[in-house]
């Protein structure tokens, strides 16, 4: 397998992934912080972090969709990234808790458009090569580590409001990033791989989407709670930062070495491995938090949870979905995996924090991602994911 070098458009795409997960990096960590500090309860957060998940849902259907039949598509990625912008500076006019909550539905909407648009635009361009993928994905992974330390250090210094501005620069490198990718560069013969449906209905396909849903489901304390929780235990933002950051860093070093994995463990072996991984590192953060050392082992089981697992998904996605259908197949993965696992992983952890508490909600999410393994182990051929 030949390493192909990066021409402008990989370097062009590395420039949108570290935007777009810089602002990444900024609402997941601190928007449960900045709600909190306005007089949001963890059901009241819960509910926000679900819509702003479950935007997803709608969003790469109705974006896939316009794009599987329009060829300039990089018109939608510009559109939905200026409106993103326009949408989100709605959480400057008022604090209360249905105002907020539609506000990150409008603006989730348009933001959670983008990046499936840019994943099969990635994907159809580095394919051939899982090495590239990664190493045009990392930049994303260094764009939430920057956000993350820098926003950890401004939020102690000048407290939870400052997100938002910060929010809002960040949103608006996304924009002009997608300003910057040529039209021309996502052209190319697109085949006609036959009806969706028969890639949907294929029971390894299913299988798959299922254990991808779960396994987010079991995110859902994490994702929405973990700095809360932190800050808790008595930790300064500077160090939930600091940790949130290394978990990205050893992510990277995933991205950076899948090429190498992959060429030697095929696809579903992977996904097993970071099933299992994650009932470890939950279990760890729900029974452990006042040992940090034991907090670092578990943030650097995300270079499994999240960057094993995020890799070969997409390498399986590709080839589930071809053609025609490698927008759509991008849509219907983030739909039902990040959407609808999110939506529902953010709202269980919300009623589960305050009716059981953290360790509890933490075991339960252990549960949840061991049955992933299980349906991965059971449904998931293995002929399908060499």
């Amino acid at each position: 397998m030949v390493r192909r070098p990066f021409n402008r458009f990989h370097i062009q795409l590395c420039g949108f992934y570290f935007f777009y997960f810089a602002t990444l990096g900024g609402l997941i960590p601190y928007l449960g912080l900045y709600l909190h500090s306005i007089g949001f309860g963890p059901g009241a957060i819960g509910s926000v972090m679900a819509l702003l998940m479950s935007s997803r849902i709608v969003a790469p259907l109705v974006w896939g969709w316009l794009a599987d039949h329009r060829e300039r598509r990089m018109v939608f990625v510009r559109l939905a990234s200026l409106l993103t912008l326009v949408a989100f500076s709605g959480m400057y006019l008022a604090r209360q808790f249905w105002w907020i909550a539609a506000v990150v539905f409008v603006f989730g909407f348009f933001w959670n458009a983008s990046l499936p648009l840019l994943e099969a635009t990635t994907m159809s361009h580095t394919g051939s090569d899982p090495g590239a993928y990664g190493r045009v994905r990392l930049w994303g992974s260094i764009g939430f580590i920057a956000s993350v330390l820098v926003l950890g250090v401004v939020i102690d210094r000048y407290g939870a409001w400052s997100v938002l501005p910060a929010l809002s620069l960040l949103m608006s490198g996304t924009g002009l990033l997608a300003l910057s990718l040529p039209e021309a560069e996502l052209r190319g013969r697109i085949d006609h791989p036959g009806p969706l449906r028969q890639a949907l209905l294929r029971r390894e396909v299913f299988a798959f989407l299922l254990a991808c849903f779960l396994m987010q489901v079991s995110h859902g304390p994490y994702y929405t709670f973990y700095s809360l929780y932190l800050a808790g235990q008595g930790y300064p933002k500077s160090v939930i930062g600091a940790l949130w950051a290394f978990a990205v860093l050893c992510e990277i070093g995933v991205f950076l070495s899948m090429r190498r994995l992959l060429a030697r463990i095929a696809l579903r072996p992977v996904l097993l491995a970071s099933f299992a991984l994650a009932v470890l590192r939950w279990l760890l953060i729900g029974y452990f938090p006042g040992h940090l050392a034991i907090l670092v082992f578990a943030q650097a089981l995300h270079a499994a949870t999240f960057g094993a697992f995020h890799a070969a998904a997409m390498q399986m996605i590709h080839r589930f979905f071809t053609g025609r259908h490698q927008h759509r197949g991008q849509a219907i993965y983030g739909s039902a995996s990040i959407g609808l696992g999110g939506a529902v992983g953010s709202f269980w952890a919300g009623r589960a924090w305050t009716a059981l508490g953290p360790t509890a909600t933490f075991t339960l999410a252990a549960l949840i991602a061991g049955l992933a393994f299980l349906v991965a182990l059971l449904l998931l051929r293995p002929q399908t994911t060499q």
